[in-house]
């Protein structure tokens, strides 16, 4: 399973990234909104930090206008991809824009049947919300696991990205189920860093180095005849 970033924010992207982890970020209007600036740096500067597909998403509700605004927002950079609300505007939207080369997620899919629909106009991204299923108490594994074996036997090339990650555990649920890509919130990628042993652990070795104050001398003087020599 790929690792997107969720977010709006660059700065978020520019630490994260630095990880090496992750294949690309979605945006959305609502974390765009929280960020000061001009939207369309911010996406383009996320491109830049990211070697992989990023979402933009189209405003409006009509087709016509989705699809105008999918080109519009696919001039910003190579690497953007365009992101559709489903609805039956959005269906047709994505169809128009898929058939002109233009790669489309499918935001705001919850059921199956959703999915199927989206598979079928062409979209390259199925995005499950698993957080908000969650909050209305309908179980977000239960219906990701349906996606993911309804598409499977179609042949279907669209690939199931799990969205609205509110925790560690819907990462790795998501995982366990086959979705091919996360997006996950800046936070809950931090957290997936996080286990009380990696971090005593480290203290522990830590500790017992500086016992030994030779041993980091003989450490640094390596790392100063590597940069000698390189």
């Amino acid at each position: 399973m790929r690792f997107f970033i969720d977010t709006g924010s660059v700065a978020e992207v520019e630490e994260i990234a630095a990880w090496g982890v992750l294949s690309g970020a979605t945006t959305n209007p609502s974390l765009l909104a929280k960020e000061e600036g001009d939207p369309g740096e911010a996406i383009k500067r996320i491109c830049e930090l990211i070697d992989g597909d990023v979402s933009a998403e189209v405003v409006s509700r009509d087709a016509p206008s989705m699809i105008a605004e999918g080109r519009a927002l696919r001039t910003l950079h190579d690497n953007v991809i365009v992101k559709v609300p489903f609805s039956a505007a959005g269906l047709e939207a994505t169809r128009v824009l898929t058939a002109e080369g233009h790669k489309v997620n499918m935001t705001l899919v919850f059921s199956s049947t959703q999915a199927l629909l989206t598979a079928e106009a062409g979209a390259t991204y199925i995005s499950c919300f698993m957080g908000r299923l969650d909050d209305i108490s309908i179980d977000s594994t239960a219906v990701v696991r349906e996606i993911v074996e309804t598409l499977r036997p179609g042949g279907y090339t669209a690939q199931v990205l799990a969205a609205s990650i509110r925790h560690p555990e819907h990462v790795v649920t998501a995982a366990r189920l086959g979705c091919e890509v996360a997006t996950v919130p800046g936070k809950v990628l931090k957290q997936l860093l996080e286990h009380p042993l990696t971090s005593a652990g480290i203290d522990k070795f830590e500790a017992d180095w500086k016992s030994r104050p030779e041993f980091a001398q003989w450490l640094q003087g390596l790392v100063q005849a590597q940069h000698a020599s390189a």
